[in-house]
């Protein structure tokens, strides 16, 4: 029977469609990927059963068979728990591995567009639901900017480390957080329309208007 890609003790297998080595795990890291994975996969199966505001926090901890203040100390909020995933340290290690020449853009075209296709081979109904709720609840797209601003600081340094600038170099940061945004953005699209577009295809899109701008 092939590996459930969900399963706990093969989360980082979800590594394999970005880059093959990987740091191994430890007992720990492997007990609190479980917890996380556990909680979301709770909450995201109460939301499809009974929407999203009567999903609370005290349902997803006894589906998730934890107390509601484990719930909290690994997701700060309800919205923190359906926009997290795993591919945050995926994405910083992916970018790392990008050949040392290519152009900053290329490199997150690369990264982003292979997450985009590794999460619709993965997790399908989790990553339409997330984008679903972007639009429906205005909680959900409030709390997308930070999970972003998250995820753009980690390749943010790894950019910085590969470009010779500062940690903190303002073009860097712009470079990174109008990506992010912009994907964002794009998955916005992409549920609005009722999800018929290729999100791989509108990743690479939303990038090219990035590059070249606005063409009238």
């Amino acid at each position: 029977m092939a590996a459930d890609p969900l399963d706990p003790l093969n989360a980082l297998d979800l590594l394999e469609p970005l880059t093959t080595a990987h740091r191994p795990m430890g007992l720990r890291e492997r007990k609190k990927l479980k917890t996380r994975i556990a909680i979301r996969r709770a909450t995201h199966r109460l939301i499809a059963e009974q929407g999203y505001e009567a999903t609370t926090v005290e349902r997803i901890a006894e589906a998730a068979e934890v107390s509601p203040s484990t719930v909290f100390r690994y997701f700060p909020s309800k919205e923190d728990i359906v926009l997290t995933d795993e591919y945050g340290p995926v994405m910083e290690e992916a970018l790392r591995r990008r050949p040392a020449g290519e152009e900053p853009l290329e490199s997150l075209r690369s990264v982003l567009t292979r997450t985009m296709a590794s999460l619709l081979a993965h997790e399908p109904e989790e990553t339409r639901r997330r984008a679903r709720l972007m639009v429906e609840v205005p909680a959900v797209r409030a709390r997308m900017t930070g999970t972003m601003a998250g995820t753009s600081r980690l390749l943010a340094g790894v950019l910085s480390d590969r470009t010779g600038r500062g940690a903190d170099d303002l073009e860097v940061r712009v470079l990174t957080a109008a990506v992010l945004g912009a994907l964002g953005e794009a998955m916005v699209y992409w549920a609005e329309r009722d999800q018929r577009d290729d999100l791989v295809a509108l990743v690479h899109r939303t990038l090219d208007t990035l590059r070249g701008g606005l063409i009238l």
